[in-house]
């Protein structure tokens, strides 16, 4: 069976406050390269992925292009979009861009892997793994069982539940769809927005509108520990360890 076109959306359009810092989280650098870089450059390297989209600041766009598309030689970003206020509203102008036929080759029926640029350890194995479990259920997100105990706490900070450990796990990306699975998911979204800010249940990760609004069931596969975020000056200083540690294992 050939392989459907697979199209990765490479999240960048972050204020990074947490950082403390006045450069954007996914420009400040990680062993002299921007942090956005690791993930691009893992999909370049990809036999799974085709093309890629890259979603940033509308304000960064020329310096993207300029400073990290063609200066790296990323040749996949075949697309540097303006995303929103939300990263709903950035997955949304990603998928508008792919159904609106801006893509060198565009593939309505592909797979589309959506990935946080601020995630520097993406792997190959990890977008196999992603690929071979959307060809088998249409929707999968990476991620790993929980080390920690984890507590449900009420809205006076009181521990209310338990839930058993081994059922629990922390989601990371990419999350893999089927595209007319998951732009269908987002237009539902975008045409109900104002019901879901009102009733104060917010969208943090695209599984959540797949799940909500298709009903669609979203597989688990395995991610990394290594496979963090960073959001904060600490998880800068983990990256770093975890560069050097993995150079030394090489």
């Amino acid at each position: 069976m050939n392989k459907r076109r697979c199209t990765a959306i490479v999240l960048a359009a972050g204020s990074g406050s947490r950082m403390k810092s006045d450069v954007a989280k996914q420009y400040m650098l990680l062993r002299g390269r921007p942090l956005i870089w690791y993930a691009l450059q893992a999909v370049e390297e990809s036999s799974v992925i085709d093309d890629c989209i890259l979603v940033t600041g509308a304000e960064d766009i020329s310096y993207v292009k300029e400073e990290i598309v063609a200066r790296y030689g990323l040749r996949k970003v075949t697309a540097v979009i303006a995303g929103g206020k939300e990263r709903y509203d950035s997955v949304y102008n990603a998928l508008q861009a792919i159904a609106d036929g801006d893509m060198t080759n565009p593939e309505h029926n592909g797979y589309v892997f959506i990935h946080d640029g601020a995630r520097p350890f993406l792997t190959e194995e990890i977008l196999k793994r992603c690929l071979a479990e959307v060809e088998k259920t249409g929707a999968c997100v990476a991620g790993m069982p929980v080390k920690d105990t984890i507590k449900i706490a009420d809205s006076d900070g009181y521990a209310v539940q338990t839930p058993e450990r081994s059922l629990v796990w922390q989601i990371q990306t990419p999350q893999v769809f089927e595209i007319p699975l998951i732009t269908a998911a987002y237009e539902s979204l975008m045409q109900s927005r104002d019901r879901q800010t009102a009733d104060g249940q917010g969208i943090t990760d695209d599984a959540m509108v797949v799940e909500r609004f298709t009903g669609h069931r979203v597989k688990l596969v395995q991610g990394s520990y290594e496979n963090i975020k960073i959001t904060t000056p600490e998880d800068l200083v983990i990256a770093e360890a975890l560069l050097q540690h993995n150079e030394l294992s090489e």
